[in-house]
This record gives structure tokens, sequence and C-alpha cells, in this order.
């Protein structure tokens, strides 16, 4: 391993005590390592060296040792050196012992033997005591190809010391041997993904086992190098291989994640496997590495939305939902996803079944609108449910779509053909109602009121089964005037209707108010009071107008 060459050095040193001169002769033993040695004036941080060096002689003497000298082939492999220093005090005063025992500024060069080779350059580990070992990590690239047995490695360790009052700075070779072992190894031959950016899929590898063992009760484990990557819902897994041969295959399977937003890119996941060799011996290989390509993020548009929405109605939004991923999409529906509260979905979500990457659907999804809310452009937050591969429930949200809310309109028409009625009489009033809805409305009941001096007889309620959209039928109610009624005037009548709509929800209308005309009866002409009345109001040009009340 190494030779030491050794000489011996008579010193005569003086002491002198309280004056007397006193002579004494002493031997230094000194170590030396066929490389450089160099002297000079002794030094340390302070700029001397301490008093009592002149008079003590020693060295540090280093040597390496290593814990774990086993290599793995196709990889670079970290190998940690200990540094022990068995150095010796040769003469003087054991309390200064360390001053000429420790080696200072130490640094390591390492060359590897054969086919390996030292990846790392000098290391410096600072001052190395009898009492404190220094250690240095080496990096050393092993081939893959690398036949097993036992390699050199060649260290050159330079240091610097104190010694008799000298500072000398010295350079050893040391070996240490290292071993590429015959145990089982192993490699990603083959992967295979369906993963895809925003949703999770199943990566499975393909591992062989190239080494010269078999491996027993194999733990293979895979594991995330970003927080944006899940390995089976966190950052690793481990999956066991009950035995692998040489040359033999296997492959395991993880169920990985890709955060969405991501780009399509390769991303890594690092393996390892610790197994049992044939003596039962654990043993663990690190090299193991896989790229994930994971596919597009699943997206859909929707396009061709059409609103037919309107103020205080049911209403539906119509358009075509496409699947723009890259794989099929089962069980699609369409949502409105805001939280507008004058928009009132009647279903949260039409369905329209199984889309394949690129093919589209009409969807018709049925919402009401508010009596509360205004007309006019309305930005709607829409989402698109689905289920992957795995039956697992998926969403896409980021959808907004434009549409037009009409003003609201009555949602019947109300017409009198015959709006006339003679004073103190009394008959049949017919009443039109057409249907302004866009669904049939089922069970309409319609009920008149009159106020003094018209009054609504025994009719005053009206009935029709259904009204489709559209649609219009004739009422017939009874109206009486009292005798109070003066002809030539003008008074209302009110109607309202209550009715089920196309979800079978009873609904009230707003009022409608309908003038009615008093004439004259055919029995005379008017009483002198109403003559008077009649011509102060046609003299001060009044003018009555009934409107619906809203």
């Amino acid at each position: 391993m190494r030779t030491r060459h050794l000489s011996v050095v008579l010193v005569s040193v003086l002491l002198l005590t309280s004056g007397l001169g006193i002579g004494a002769v002493g031997a230094e033993l000194v170590e030396t390592d066929s490389v450089t040695s160099t002297t000079g004036s002794a030094s340390i941080s302070s700029g001397t060296v301490p008093a009592q060096t002149s008079n003590v002689g020693g060295s540090p003497d280093l040597d390496v040792f290593v814990s774990n000298p086993n290599l793995v082939p196709g990889q670079t492999n970290q190998v940690d050196l200990t540094i022990a220093n068995d150095g010796n005090l040769r003469f003087g005063d054991p309390s200064a012992a360390e001053t000429v025992t420790t080696a200072r500024n130490v640094r390591i060069d390492a060359e590897a033997n054969g086919p390996l080779s030292v990846e790392s350059g000098e290391t410096a580990i600072g001052g190395v005591t009898t009492t404190a070992p220094g250690s240095a990590p080496v990096s050393i690239n092993v081939p893959d190809d690398v036949e097993p047995g036992t390699y050199t490695l060649d260290l050159d360790l330079t240091y610097a010391y104190y010694s008799s009052g000298e500072d000398r700075t010295v350079t050893v070779s040391r070996q240490v041997d290292l071993r590429v072992r015959d145990d089982a190894r192993f490699q990603v031959v083959d992967v295979e993904s369906d993963t895809q950016v925003g949703d999770s899929g199943t990566v499975e590898a393909t591992i062989e086992n190239v080494g010269s063992e078999a491996a027993r009760d194999a733990d293979v484990t895979f594991r995330s190098q970003s927080n944006s990557v899940s390995v089976s819902g966190g950052q690793s897994d481990t999956i066991r291989v009950a035995e692998l041969d040489p040359g033999e295959t296997t492959t395991v399977a993880y169920d990985v994640g890709v955060a969405s937003d991501l780009p399509v890119q390769q991303y890594t996941l690092s393996g390892s496997v610790t197994f049992d060799d044939p003596d039962g011996i654990s043993r663990t290989d690190e090299g193991l590495s896989l790229g994930v390509l994971p596919l597009a993020e699943q997206e859909f548009s929707l396009t061709d939305v059409e609103s037919q929405l309107r103020v205080a109605e049911d209403g539906d939004l119509v358009g075509t939902v496409r699947n723009e991923g890259p794989v099929p999409a089962r069980s699609v529906v369409v949502q409105y996803a805001g939280e507008d509260q004058s928009v009132i979905p009647a279903e949260r979500s039409t369905a329209v079944g199984t889309l394949d990457s690129g093919e589209s659907a009409n969807f018709t999804l049925p919402m009401s609108i508010s009596g509360e809310a205004e007309s006019g452009l309305r930005s709607l937050d829409m989402a698109v449910q689905y289920r992957n591969g795995e039956d697992e429930l998926r969403a896409f949200e980021d959808l907004v779509v434009d549409a037009e809310v009409a003003p609201e309109r009555d949602r019947f028409d109300v017409a009198v053909e015959n709006r006339t009625i003679q004073s103190d009489g009394t008959r049949a009033v017919d009443v039109t109602v057409t249907n302004n809805l866009n669904e049939t409305a089922s069970d309409v009941e319609a009920r008149l009121f009159a106020d003094d001096p018209l009054d609504t007889g025994d009719t005053d309620t009206g009935y029709v089964q259904s009204l489709e959209p559209g649609e219009t039928t004739t009422m017939t109610f009874e109206l009486t005037t009292t005798g109070s009624a003066t002809p030539g005037s003008t008074y209302p009548i009110s109607l309202d209707f209550r009715y089920d709509d196309a979800d079978g929800d009873s609904q009230l209308t707003d009022t409608y108010r309908v003038p009615i005309d008093v004439i004259e009866s055919e029995g005379g002409g008017l009483p002198l009071p109403v003559i008077i009345v009649a011509l102060l109001v046609v003299g001060t040009g009044a003018l009555v107008v009934y409107r619906r009340r809203q």
C-alpha cells in the first residue's frame, strides 16, 4: 500500500533553568512518504509559532478509510472518505503534542484506476487532529459495462504541520480499494403513460435486472421531483416485486397526476430498488429514472350560443359544445356555473353523452330570469363536467358565454271586443286571452274584479284547461252597472290569471285593467245632473286614461 522511510535525527536540546545550563540529547523519529517535504520558519495564524514548538518534535500520520467501498455501475457514485490521524509526539512536553501532531489545511487529490474516473476535483477539509478525523466526498463515474471486481483509488494528501520550531508542508500518497459488486442492478427499459395535464393517469415502467444476481423482495420506489407532479396522490409510492432474476423484467404501475396549466413536456421521476441479495443482505440500487410526457389538458368550447331568455320568464340557452381535448370524454354535461341571483337554472346541467376528441353536440339548458332582473346582454359563467377514462368525475370551468336577455312582457294578451254597457244594465263581456309564453299554460283560471258602479254579478271567473304558446281563447263574464253609473263615463275592470307552468308550478300574473264605457240606457235620456256633470267634464278637457297595473 505505501512505503515509509525512517531516519533518525540526533537533536541536542539545551534547557535553561534558573540560569543553569543542562545538556540533554533526544531522538526524533521522522516519517516521510516519498513525495514532497518543505520546511521553513514556523508560523501560525498570528504570524508566530508558540515558543514551545522549538522544544517539541513530532508529526501527523494520516491514513484513509472507506466505510462503504461498493460501487454501482452505470452511474456516478459518491464515496465518503474518512481521514484518520495517528500522529505521535517524538519528544518534548506532552501538553504541546497537539501542536505538532495536527495536520493543517489538508487537501485531497483523488485519481481512479482502470475504467473508473473521478468527477470531483481537489477537496480541502481543513485541519485533522488525532481526536477528530476529517471526511471528504469523492464522486466516481462507473461505466455501465464495467466488470465486477476490485479497483484502486489513488489519493494524494497534502497538509502542513509544526515540528521543532519549523512550519512544514508534505504530500503523502495513500490508496483505498473500491469494489464493483456482482449484485442485482436495475434499469428502466420501457415506459407507457396515459397521464394528462390537469388530471392523473397510469404510468407503467418496465424494470429489468441487468445485474448478475437475483433480487428478492424488491421494493421499487418512484418519487416526484416537482410539487406539480404527484405519485399516487403524494410525492412517492413503492411497489414490491417478489423476485427478479438476472435478465428478467417486470412492470410496475403508478398513478401519476400533473397539475393544471403546466406545459406538455417531460417530467422526471427518480427511482430506487431496495432488495435482498441471495445471502439475505439488504442492498439498494439508487440509479433509476424515467420521464413522463403527459397528454395536453382536456378542454371544451361552447359555440353558436343563442339566448331565448326573457325577464320574468322561463327560457333556454342553446348552443354547441365541442371536446377540444386529446382523449374522449364520457357523460358530458353542460352546466351553468354562475352565482347571479337573478339567473335561475331550471336544471343545473344538461347531458350530451360521450364526446370523442374533436366531436361536438348541441345542448339546451333551461333557465329562468327573475322579474327583478334588468334586460340586456349578460355574461354567464359555464362549465363542462365529464368522466375520464378511469370513470373519475372531472370539470372544465374556464368558459364564459354572452346571452341577450329580452325585456319583460305580458304573459297573456287581454282584449275586450265590445267595451260598452248600458247604465243600470247587465251584459255578458267576452274577453279574448292569448298565451304569450314560450311554454304551455295549464289550468288557466281568470278572475274578474270590478268596483262600484260596476259589479261582476254571478259570473266572475273563467277557465280553460290549457293554452299552447300563441293560442287564443275567449272567456265570458257577466257585468252589471248600478244606478250610480253615469252614462258617458269610463270605468275599469280588472283581471288576473292563475295557471300552472310547464314544470307544474303554480303562477299568478299581474293584474290586467280594461276600460268599460257606460252608455245611456235605451229607456231614456240622461238625467239633468248627469248632463251637467258631462258638460263640466267636457268643458274642462279632462281625460281619464286607464293603464294596466304592473
